[in-house]
């Protein structure tokens, strides 16, 4: 598709970068992302997704705005508390940029509506907050042949992976944290603290692994199976590889 005038302008910083130019923006502006988790981590990528051009936006998020979330959540106000995130999301989304499409859920994701809430996209982000819900959007993932960025965040500590276990040879999220943690027992950010910065910094080089991957090969490897450590207070980054487990319930042959 040809960009319009308008979309052209708007996008110029990213189609004067040799490694995306106008083949990969628009590249992104057809590309369909599911955002599981409107949170600390979906707050920022969203604003980078969106800024991106990505086209068609899914926003998953069944809780609401409370008063503690403005501190890293920095797409809502303090008018949106009280309300469900997933539709102070899309308000953000439609003054941001009104010609992007969108689709709401807000209602939990399982392991029973995963595959439905996440169907059509090309690339899931999820920076959700319990294990059980990670695996589940890594299972529906699996079976629906659509890589996964998986994204956590405590304290001053955050890790972001590109899986892709529909693949030959190369991991999906279960393949890393195994099947024991299909259950709700994360530590929360109320317990443990959050730097809200931290959060920023894990949801913004999500959307730039999004961005990567999207306008693939022209930015590089997308880098299956690895996981990038950032640490918050040295502050470094250090990566390392996931294998596929030949044992994986989801993903071996």
């Amino acid at each position: 598709m040809a960009l319009s005038p308008e979309r052209l302008d708007r996008f110029a910083r990213h189609i004067v970068i040799p490694e995306l130019g106008g083949v990969g923006q628009v590249a992104l502006v057809n590309a369909r992302v599911a955002l599981v988790g409107l949170g600390g981590i979906g707050a920022p990528a969203l604003q980078y997704l969106a800024g991106a051009g990505i086209g068609c936006l899914t926003l998953i998020d069944d809780g609401k705005v409370e008063l503690s979330n403005l501190q890293r959540q920095t797409i809502y106000s303090e008018r949106d508390v009280g309300h469900g995130k997933a539709v102070a999301a899309s308000r953000w989304l439609a003054n941001f940029d009104h010609k992007l499409e969108l689709t709401l859920h807000d209602r939990r994701i399982d392991s029973a509506n995963a595959a439905e809430a996440i169907a059509g996209a090309d690339l899931v982000l999820d920076g959700t907050d319990t294990f059980a819900t990670r695996l589940a959007v890594s299972d529906a993932c699996v079976a629906a042949g659509i890589p996964l960025l998986s994204a956590a965040v405590g304290r001053f500590q955050g890790q972001v992976g590109a899986f892709a276990g529909h693949l030959p040879d190369h991991a999906c999220y279960r393949c890393y944290v195994g099947d024991a943690f299909d259950a709700e027992d994360c530590d929360t950010c109320a317990e443990d603290g959050m730097l809200g910065a931290m959060a920023g910094w894990v949801g913004t080089f999500a959307a730039l692994q999004a961005v990567r991957m999207l306008a693939a090969p022209g930015m590089g490897d997308p880098q299956w199976g690895t996981l990038h450590l950032l640490d918050g207070l040295a502050p470094a980054m250090r990566s390392f590889r996931i294998a596929k487990d030949p044992e994986c319930r989801a993903c071996a042959s």
